[in-house]
């Protein structure tokens, strides 16, 4: 975990790159107390430690089904695969017996991804983790003072440009969305929890690779759970929610593909 100072920033964004219907403006001044957070999101291998001390069964285990994204499907299932309409999409299949263990459904394993973020673990699945760490998901306005690393109004947590000098700097779709990922920047799908260059405060991947759940309600009570960062999906034809200011939302016992989380600890604690 890294600490954090805390104190005040500049929290939200304006520009034409915002969708207003997510609620990311206006920019105002929001102020957080000093904090610990994880470096990274949590990853299968630590999720599986939890797991196997507590033998605590996630929520999708429990339904028998997760929401999986077509192209992460093995491929020889996916002819066998009905999608679905999820929101208005049709590249997301109700799949039966996907979970944190089977990420891409029957035929996937975690063999060789022990290190990428644990996906397919609901809100109240991370809260349990969190808990049995004696810690606790970030705040919404932690987790974007985090982002920012010490940035103050800047679009992405390196700056304004997506990609520096031409370089990747985090994991999201290129190519045609949703028909084919190309990869460019050396991921289809999740790319390990640690990759690329950390921000000024020394965090990964906070935006792209995986969706983080926090703590907050999105609009008030039963308005779904804030999720923040965008994912390996995220492709600006689509959803350029891979920004710091980026916010959408998901019911407390939903879980994917592409979500996941990072946990926090307040420096009194």
């Amino acid at each position: 975990m890294v600490e954090l100072p805390g104190g005040s920033f500049l929290m939200g964004a304006e520009g034409p790159e915002t969708w207003p219907g997510d609620r990311e403006g206006p920019v105002r001044e929001a102020t957080v107390a000093p904090f610990w957070v994880d470096q990274t999101t949590v990853t299968n291998e630590q999720f599986a430690s939890f797991v196997e001390a507590t033998g605590y069964v996630t929520e999708a285990e429990r339904f028998g089904w997760s929401f999986v994204f077509h192209n992460q499907i093995p491929k020889q299932h996916r002819k066998h695969v009905q999608l679905v309409a999820v929101e208005g999409t049709a590249w997301w299949a109700r799949l039966e017996k996907a979970d944190w263990r089977k990420p891409g459904g029957p035929g996937s394993h975690l063999k060789k991804i022990g290190h990428h973020p644990v996906v397919h673990v609901s809100w109240n699945d991370a809260l349990a983790y969190a808990s049995w760490m004696g810690k606790r998901l970030l705040t919404e306005t932690e987790w974007e003072f985090a982002a920012r690393g010490g940035l103050e109004q800047n679009i992405y947590p390196w700056g304004n440009e997506l990609m520096p000098g031409g370089k990747h700097r985090c994991n999201i779709w290129q190519g045609r969305f949703p028909q084919e990922d190309t990869g460019e920047d050396g991921y289809i799908g999740t790319a390990p929890a640690k990759s690329f260059r950390a921000n000024g405060y020394g965090l990964y991947h906070c935006v792209g690779n995986v969706w983080e759940w926090t703590s907050d309600w999105f609009a008030g009570p039963d308005s779904g759970r804030v999720i923040r960062g965008g994912s390996y999906l995220c492709h600006d034809s689509y959803c350029n929610r891979y920004r710091n200011s980026a916010r959408t939302k998901n019911t407390p016992d939903s879980s994917t593909g592409h979500t996941g989380f990072r946990c926090a600890l307040s420096s009194a604690d």
